[in-house]
């Protein structure tokens, strides 16, 4: 299973969680504290609404395709890094209440990929949805540096 992530600055979570039901007929998969997610099969979409009221509201946090295995997102590693793009490898990540596998990557204008596969649940602390290095902000809001060919878990989603 693939399927693409659009993870969402909101100003309001319970305000989105009722907007994004009512458009896409569907209950979140998962609700923890400023943080949403729903698993929609058609569209098959990921989508992740991040609470955030110093974001501009509906602006991007960053994009995504969830895939199955640690083996998918290793192979999508090795694929971009063979077309010359810079990317960053986080392992054993514990972001958006989840422990995760996942590459990044930076599109043309900036905009954040990630390729990724959840490995299990993970609980946040209350308010912070991933502690970052000091000076950079939580979860989703930041990633690692990026390099030609990363290989190791690096410090924020």
């Amino acid at each position: 299973m693939s399927r693409v992530q659009l993870a969402l600055n909101v100003a309001d979570l319970d305000e989105a969680i009722a907007f994004y039901s009512k458009l896409f007929a569907a209950t979140p998969a998962k609700v923890r504290p400023g943080y949403a997610n729903f698993a929609i099969a058609d569209p098959p979409l990921k989508l992740v609404l991040i609470e955030d009221r110093d974001q501009t509201p509906g602006s991007l946090n960053h994009l995504g395709v969830e895939v199955a295995t640690t083996e998918e997102v290793s192979a999508a590693q090795a694929r971009l890094a063979g077309e010359g793009l810079a990317t960053a490898i986080e392992e054993q990540t514990a972001c958006c209440y989840a422990v995760q596998d996942k590459v990044w990557v930076d599109g043309p204008g900036g905009e954040p990929w990630e390729i990724y596969t959840v490995l299990a649940d993970a609980e946040m602390a209350a308010g912070q949805l991933r502690a970052a290095a000091p000076g950079q902000s939580a979860c989703c809001a930041t990633r690692p540096e990026t390099t030609a060919a990363s290989t190791g878990a690096a410090s924020c989603c």
